[in-house]
C-alpha cells in the first residue's frame, strides 16, 4: 500500500525527483538558446511557430495579400486561406510559452514535465527510486536533450502520452475517476496532436484495460469508461478540426497537403520525393533507426541499453505485475508499429551513408516515446545490478571489504556510464552547434531586421517561406515591423507595400549548413525606378594581373551585345540603357551595342575578368524589369561575383568586403529620359 510510512520514506526521493525535473527544464532552456538560437535543420519548427502565432492571433487560416509570394513551408491552400498541415495541439503548447514571456519557456516546461511524469509513471509501476533513476536516464539521453530543445511535436506529444500513462496507472491502483479523466483527456489530446503516435502508445494500455475488465468488470468499468469517454472526445475534436479546415472529418490536413504521405506500404509521395515503401524496406529502415537509437541516442549508449535489457529480464524472471508488462509492451507497439510509417526512411537520408539525413542531428525522433520504457527498465536493471553486487560482496567478503568493493563497482560503472553519455551528448550537440555557427553568419545581416520594411527572400527550396529561413517569419496579418516575401514577384510586393522600404536578402554559397555553407550574406537596399528610358550604371572591380574585361548583355532570342576593354585603373565602367523595345550596352569610351529586349524576364549583364592562361571570374548583374502603363519599371539589380560559372545564378551573391582585394561591384539605377 502507498501509505503514510511509504510516503515519508520516499519524500527525499521525491524531492530529488523534483530537482531533476527543474534542472532538466533549465537545461533544455539553456540548450535551446545556446545551440538552437536560429532553430535547427528541421524546417518544421517554423511551421509550428507560425501556427502558434496564428493561434495567439485567433486565426486558423492565413490570407496573404499576394498569391504565391507569402506561402509558408508546409501550408495547405484551402478555400478560406492557407492552413498548416499539422494539428494545432503542439503549436498551442508553444503558444502558452509566448504568453508567459517567450516561446522557449514552453520548451523548458515541456521538458521538465516529461521528466516529472516519467518519474511519476515509473513510480506507479515500480517505486520512487526507480522513477527517479528513470527520469535521470531520460534527462541525459541525447534524443531528449536535442528534441526537447527544438519546436517539434515529439516531446509535447510524449508529455501528453505520459499524462495518460500516469493517470491510467494511478487510476488502476486507486480507482480514482479523476485520474482516469486525466488519462482520457491526455490521450485524447495526444491523438489530436499526432494520431498514430498516440495509438501506438495506447495499445499496451488498451490491452491492460481489457484484461482488467475481464478480471473485474464491476470494479474496472467506471474508471475505464471515464478514460475511454474522454479519449474518444479527443478523437471527435480532431475530426471536427479536420472538418473545419479540410472540409472532411476523415481528411487530416497532412493528407490534404500530400495524399500519399501517410501510413502503409506501396507508393509514397511528399512533394517531389517519392518511392515504393515495401515491408522489406520497412524492416531495413527499422533496424537502422533502432540501432541508432540504442547505440547513440539513449543515455549510456550500449551500456544503458544493456541495463534496460537486464531490467526487462529481471521483470520477466520475477513474473512481475501486468502493469510492468504493459510498460514493456511499448517496446513492441512503438518499435514495431513505426515500421508502418515511411517517415522513418526519410530521416535517414542515404541508407548506406553514415551520418546522413536528419537522424544525424535530431536522432530517431519518431521513436521518442521509446525513451520511457527504456529509462524505466534501465533503472530497474541498474538497481538490480547494485543489489546483486552488494549481496555478492556481503556473502564473500568482510563487511569492510564489501563496502569497498561496492563503492568501487559503483564508481567504475557510474564513471563509464557518465563518460559514454557525456561523449555522446558532446558529439550530438557539437554537430548542431557547428550548424548554428553557419546560421550565425547567414543571418547576421537580419539579426536586427529593418523596421517598416519588406525583405525579398530567395526561393532556395522552391516557392516557400521559412524553408529554409525559419527565423524570418511573418506576423499572421502580414503587417509586422518587417514583412518577408519571396522574390519572384517583386513588383507586386512593392506595389502592395508602397510606403515601406524594400530590401533583398542574398547569401554567398549553396544553402548547406552541415558543410559550412553559406559563408556570408547581405541585406541589399532596393530602389524602384520607372520611366520611358532607364539607365543602369555599373562599376566593377578588376584586381591586378587581369588582362581584359568582356561585358556581355543578353537580349531576346539568344542575342547578345558586347563590350571589351583592357583595364587600366583597377575598375571598368559601363551602362545599360533600357527601353520598351531595346537594351543598349554603353562602354567607357562611348561605344554602344544594342539588342532587342526580351519580352519578359530580367535584364542580365555579365562581366568576365580574364587572367593570363584563360582563368578568371565573372560578375553577374540581374535587374528585374517590367512594362506597366506605358512605362518601364526596374528594381536595383541582384549582384554576384563567381569563381565558378555553375554557382553564378543564385549561389554567389556579392557581399561588400568579402573576397580578394580588388573585388567590388557598384550600381546606380535611375530614369534617364534624355539618353
Amino acid at each position: 500500500m502507498w501509505g503514510p510510512r511509504r510516503r515519508l520514506r520516499d519524500r527525499p526521493v521525491l524531492v530529488a525527483t523534483a530537482v531533476v525535473a527543474v534542472s532538466g527544464a533549465v537545461g533544455i532552456w539553456l540548450v535551446s538558446n545556446a545551440v538552437f538560437p536560429y532553430y535547427s535543420l528541421n524546417h518544421d519548427e517554423g511551421v509550428y511557430l507560425q501556427q502558434a502565432a496564428m493561434l495567439l492571433d485567433g486565426k486558423l487560416w492565413l490570407q496573404p495579400p499576394i498569391d504565391g509570394s507569402f506561402r509558408p513551408w508546409f501550408f495547405v491552400e484551402g478555400s478560406r486561406g492557407l492552413y498548416p498541415k499539422y494539428a494545432p495541439v503542439p503549436a498551442a503548447m508553444f503558444a502558452v510559452g509566448e504568453l508567459l514571456g517567450g516561446y522557449r519557456l514552453a520548451l523548458a516546461g515541456i521538458g521538465g514535465g516529461v521528466l516529472a511524469l516519467t518519474a511519476a509513471t515509473v513510480r506507479e509501476v515500480f517505486d520512487a527510486r526507480t522513477g527517479l533513476l528513470a527520469a535521470v536516464f531520460v534527462g541525459f539521453s541525447p534524443l531528449f536533450v536535442v528534441d526537447a530543445s527544438v519546436f517539434l511535436p515529439y516531446a509535447p506529444t510524449t508529455l501528453l502520452n505520459l499524462g495518460f500513462a500516469y493517470g491510467y496507472l494511478r487510476a488502476d491502483r486507486t480507482g480514482s475517476r479523476r485520474c482516469a479523466a486525466l488519462a482520457g483527456g491526455s490521450i485524447g489530446l495526444a491523438f489530436f496532436a499526432r494520431p498514430f503516435t498516440a495509438v501506438l502508445f495506447a495499445v499496451p494500455f488498451i490491452a491492460h484495460a481489457l484484461w482488467t475488465l475481464y478480471r473485474d468488470p464491476r470494479g474496472a468499468l467506471p474508471r475505464q469508461a471515464t478514460t475511454a469517454a474522454l479519449g474518444v472526445a479527443g478523437v471527435v475534436l480532431a475530426l471536427a478540426y479536420n472538418a473545419v479546415v479540410t472540409g472532411s472529418p476523415l481528411t487530416f490536413p497532412y493528407q490534404a497537403f500530400a495524399p500519399l504521405d501517410g501510413l502503409g506500404f506501396g507508393q509514397r509521395r511528399l512533394l517531389d520525393h517519392e518511392l515504393v515503401y515495401t515491408p522489406r524496406l520497412a524492416l531495413e529502415v527499422s533496424r537502422t533507426v533502432l540501432t541508432a537509437l540504442y547505440t547513440d541516442w539513449v543515455a549510456g549508449g550500449l551500456f544503458g541499453t544493456a541495463l534496460a535489457a537486464g531490467g526487462v529480464a529481471v521483470v520477466l524472471r520475477r513474473r512481475s505485475s501486468p502493469r510492468a508488462l504493459t510498460l514493456a509492451g511499448l517496446f513492441v507497439s512503438v518499435g514495431v508499429g513505426n515500421a508502418y510509417f515511411w517517415g522513418n526512411y526519410n530521416i535517414l537520408g542515404v541508407l548506406d551513408r553514415a551520418g546522413d539525413g536528419l537522424i544525424a542531428t535530431h536522432g530517431p525522433y519518431y521513436h521518442f516515446d521509446l525513451l520511457v520504457p527504456t529509462a524505466a527498465f534501465a533503472a530497474v536493471g541498474a538497481l538490480y545490478a547494485g543489489r546483486w553486487l552488494r549481496d555478492v560482496a556481503d556473502d564473500r567478503l568482510s563487511a569492510r571489504r564489501a563496502r569497498v568493493v561496492l563503492v568501487v563497482g559503483l564508481l567504475v560503472s557510474g564513471g563509464a556510464f557518465a563518460g559514454i553519455t557525456a561523449g555522446s551528448l558532446d558529439e550530438r550537440l557539437g554537430r548542431n552547434a557547428e550548424i548554428t555557427d553557419t546560421y550565425e553568419d547567414a543571418y547576421e545581416p537580419v539579426e536586427n531586421p529593418p523596421t517598416d520594411a519588406v525583405v525579398l527572400l530567395p526561393d532556395t527550396y522552391g516557392d516557400w517561406l521559412n524553408h529554409p529561413f525559419q527565423p524570418l517569419r511573418n506576423e499572421p496579418g502580414f503587417d509586422g515591423e518587417t514583412v518577408y516575401a519571396l522574390r519572384d514577384r517583386p513588383f507586386a510586393v512593392a506595389d502592395e507595400y508602397p510606403e515601406r522600404d524594400l530590401y533583398r536578402y542574398a547569401f554567398r554559397g549553396f544553402w548547406n549548413p552541415p558543410d559550412g555553407s553559406p559563408e556570408t550574406a547581405r541585406l541589399q537596399p532596393v530602389t524602384v525606378a520607372s520611366g520611358e528610358r532607364l539607365r543602369l550604371n555599373a562599376t566593377v572591380g578588376v584586381p591586378s594581373g587581369a588582362t581584359s574585361v568582356t561585358v556581355r548583355l543578353s537580349g531576346a532570342n539568344d542575342t547578345s551585345a558586347y563590350y571589351g576593354t583592357t583595364p587600366t585603373d583597377g575598375s571598368v565602367d559601363f551602362s545599360v540603357d533600357v527601353t520598351d523595345e531595346s537594351l543598349t550596352l554603353v562602354g567607357e569610351n562611348g561605344t554602344t551595342d544594342s539588342v532587342a529586349r526580351p519580352a519578359d524576364g530580367p535584364v542580365v549583364a555579365t562581366a568576365f575578368i580574364d587572367y593570363p592562361g584563360g582563368t578568371g571570374f565573372t560578375y553577374r548583374i540581374e535587374m528585374p524589369v517590367e512594362r506597366l502603363d506605358g512605362e518601364t519599371r526596374a528594381l536595383s539589380p541582384e549582384l554576384e561575383w563567381c569563381r565558378d560559372a555553375r554557382a553564378c545564378d543564385g549561389a554567389a551573391a556579392y557581399v561588400p568586403g568579402h573576397g580578394p582585394d580588388g573585388i567590388f561591384v557598384e550600381t546606380e539605377l535611375a530614369a534617364d529620359p534624355n539618353t
